[in-house]
């Protein structure tokens, strides 16, 4: 099944990227002088298969899972964290519901692998397993596990399509997933664990080393095979990285735009595209997360974001601000006066 979705995988429209690029040359302001707001709506062209942009509806997809790996006292919470922030979600009084209201984007929490069951209207119930193991122990999860994971980033994707969402932003929840991320980034990058691991929601100096040298024992126990990205996942992956990286898979089959958040989306996108390298010409980079690998994730599918905050909060919040900048670009390129209606010449590409 997920090799047969990858395959309708096709690549951006580059007719109707030109027409959009002729679109901005026309508007009567210096020509490219709205810089990569314009490069946003180029790529959206492409996406869509169309110069004619409609406004973006938009929908944060929050992966919440639980990782075994928390047993190994890598974070400074217990995995219950993540289960009461999920229902924080419904409730609609977290981070990310407060800056989704500004942003204009309705907020989805998943549970796709909450180490227990919850009963929270609002909640969609995707749970895959009642969190994953510890990665010190055996592997995170099956492969299958995994893969049943990533469709259900495909279907959630294809689910919002239908119901008219055409901006979709990922974020996730998840005690531990600071140090799933690490050991994926650190797999798939040839990195040493210490390159790539932050101190995720505070750790001290010492609670980080340990948190590095946890990543290093789970690595040299599984000798993850960094060209299967399954065996990445189901390994030392986590579910709600499976998610998210499905999300991203779902934004190229169904050519809606998908964007990253922080690191941990970031190791998701980096799974998606070496999964399907297509995948990442529908993919949006928005704010440079401050975890010591955030830059890194992003350079390694060649992605550059909009903004850099200082933000690793997570929960799709600094992709939330980004994704106002649709608003900004489109707005610009569908309303401002063009050329061809007023009485000054237009301008020329000097070379």
């Amino acid at each position: 099944m997920l090799k047969k979705l990858l395959s309708q995988i096709t690549e951006p429209d580059k007719k109707a990227m030109e027409r959009a690029q002729i679109k901005w040359d026309n508007i009567a302001k210096p020509l490219r002088s709205l810089g990569r707001l314009e490069d946003m709506i180029i790529q959206l062209a492409g996406i869509t298969g169309s110069e004619n942009i409609e406004p973006r509806k938009k929908a944060v997809l929050i992966f919440c899972a639980d990782n075994g790996i928390v047993e190994e006292g890598v974070t400074q919470t217990s995995n219950e964290v993540t289960a009461a922030v999920t229902e924080n979600f419904t409730k609609g009084i977290a981070s990310i519901n407060s800056l989704s209201r500004v942003c204009g984007a309705d907020v989805f929490p998943i549970d796709i692998g909450i180490a227990r069951d919850m009963n929270c209207k609002g909640l969609t119930d995707r749970k895959i397993a009642y969190g994953t193991g510890n990665f010190l122990k055996g592997p995170a999860m099956t492969r299958e596990q995994a893969k049943e994971a990533i469709l259900t980033g495909i279907r959630l994707v294809e689910e919002k399509k239908n119901e008219c969402y055409n901006l979709i932003i990922t974020g996730e929840m998840g005690i531990g997933n600071t140090t799933t991320s690490s050991a994926v980034i650190s797999v798939l990058t040839d990195s040493d664990p210490s390159e790539v691991s932050g101190r995720g929601a505070g750790l001290t100096s010492e609670g980080l080393e340990h948190k590095i040298q946890v990543i290093r024992e789970g690595i040299a126990l599984h000798k993850p095979d960094k060209n299967d990205i399954i065996d990445v996942l189901s390994k030392v992956g986590g579910f709600d990285i499976c998610g998210m990286a499905g999300a991203f898979l779902g934004g190229a089959i169904y050519h809606v735009p998908v964007l990253i958040d922080g690191f941990i989306s970031a190791a998701a996108a980096n799974c998606a595209v070496r999964l399907a390298p297509l995948c990442a010409e529908y993919i949006y980079a928005t704010h440079v997360s401050a975890e010591p690998a955030g830059r890194m994730a992003l350079e390694a599918i060649g992605k550059k974001a909009y903004l850099e905050c200082g933000m690793c909060l997570g929960e799709g919040t600094g992709a939330v601000i980004g994704a106002k900048l649709f608003d900004f670009a489109l707005a610009a390129y569908n309303e401002i006066i063009v050329f061809d209606d007023v009485e000054f010449e237009r301008y020329e590409l000097l070379k």
